[in-house]
């Protein structure tokens, strides 16, 4: 088990350079095995999930090279094999390795995919695309199997409720499907759009992503010809604009696409935060004198519900309470305990959080139960008086890109130390 350490207190400035999108990567990875040649993405965040989804590949017989943020996949001499179940239950997006199964081979075996656990987060809308496209779905001890020996023909898809990973499996399914198929209630999240941007590349026929009706026609190869650079993490962005502006004397965050972060930029703007934002970066200045708000979670371009943890830190700084109803995942609350042994003022009840203003925080032992929830302890064991200690620090290598790295070109002073008490800097 990993563990972070942080000595806090330290304020920081400088430069930060966002990584390439985790929720992009993570469907981009298994997309890959639907082309008939190699593929190669650039921007890649350097986080555990991509080295995970390596070893996916590796039992299908699928190679991969990953340096300097480059990523080669080569699924031309794929096999069907049995896929790793450690791996598959270390993260949640292995499920879209369903779709591009199905999509290649009409079949797969996958167990039930891990990851965080921020409550139910059913797979029942992936299963029914599924079976629109003509698959049997038998569900038994923890597995789902999907099979469709005559093929997969396009359908009319509509989603009961709007989900990222419906949408994306549905899309990995019918790209190679016979005839037309429309996604309808699809999800708008720029990830998608990024998906079938690469995917169109390769020769794909997919139109509307990131309107809530996808028109897919199905095509019998996939080529890739160009290196696909995947789009910036607005979630990892988010998270730096919060830190920056919790303790910051002047940070300026590049690779940035502003109109991907509009919903979290807003709140930050009324709280009092001076962002200065241009075409691909944003400034953060010192920031005082914050007011508290209000944020309602709910799909995009709505406030992402990955970003309600990071910014609860910032949060209890204003100068009042300020509340935050998660619609999504409304079990994500886990950082709350956690925040409490830190000294943050911040409660849980009757679906709501609420953060009241915190003079001081100081260091703790504390554990990271999930990606953002270890992302808001990182920020406040840097604000925190004396040490942190996040132990399961494996769940923000998780999502991250060289996250020690960049703190501490800061200036913050964070290391990590795993079982043998060796420092990974």
């Amino acid at each position: 088990m990993k563990k972070m350490i942080i000595q806090g207190g330290n304020r920081l400035s400088g430069e930060v350079t966002i990584g390439g999108a985790k929720n992009s990567t993570v469907a981009l990875i298994p997309a890959a095995i639907l082309a008939d040649t190699p593929v190669e993405f650039d921007t890649v965040p350097d986080i555990l999930d991509v080295h995970n989804l390596m070893i996916i590949l590796e039992s299908m017989n699928v190679k991969s090279e990953f340096s300097h943020g480059v990523l080669d996949i080569d699924p031309t001499q794929i096999v069907e094999a049995e896929l790793p179940s450690k791996a598959i239950k270390s993260l949640r997006a292995s499920y879209y390795f369903m779709g591009a199964l199905l999509g290649r081979f009409h079949r797969a075996t996958l167990t039930f995919p891990g990851g965080d656990n921020i409550g139910p987060r059913p797979i029942d809308q992936h299963l029914k695309a599924f079976k629109a496209l003509g698959a049997t779905v038998i569900e038994e001890k923890g597995t789902v199997h999907l099979d469709a020996p005559n093929g997969l023909h396009g359908s009319r898809i509509f989603l009961d409720m709007v989900s990222v990973g419906a949408t994306i499996n549905a899309i990995l399914a019918a790209v190679r499907a016979e005839g037309t198929t429309i996604i309808e209630n699809a999800a708008r999240e720029p990830e998608i759009i990024d998906l079938a941007t690469f995917l169109n590349n390769m020769g794909a026929k997919i139109r509307g992503a990131g309107t809530d009706t996808i028109r897919i026609t199905g095509v019998k190869t996939l080529q890739s010809m160009n290196t696909h650079t995947i789009i910036a993490d607005r979630i990892e962005a988010g998270t730096y604009l919060s830190l920056a502006a919790a303790l910051g004397d002047g940070v300026m965050i590049h690779n940035v696409i502003p109109e991907h972060l509009e919903s979290f930029t807003s709140k930050m703007i009324e709280m009092g935060v001076e962002l200065q934002i241009d075409s691909d970066k944003i400034y953060v200045p010192k920031s005082s004198h914050l007011h508290p708000v209000t944020v309602k979670t709910m799909p995009f371009p709505g406030f992402a519900t990955d970003l309600q943890q990071p910014l609860t830190p910032l949060m209890s700084l204003a100068d009042g309470d300020s509340t935050i109803v998660d619609t999504i995942y409304p079990k994500r609350v886990k950082h709350i305990s956690q925040l409490q042994k830190m000294g943050m003022k911040i409660e849980a009840h009757d679906g709501m959080i609420i953060v009241k203003h915190t003079e001081k925080l100081h260091g703790a032992e504390v554990s990271a139960g999930e990606i953002r929830a270890g992302a808001a302890l990182t920020i406040a064991g840097l604000m925190a008086d004396g040490q942190t200690v996040i132990n399961n620090a494996g769940n923000i290598l998780r999502g991250y890109d060289r996250i020690v790295w960049k703190l501490n070109r800061l200036h913050a002073n964070v290391s990590i130390e795993d079982d043998s008490s060796v420092k990974i800097g």
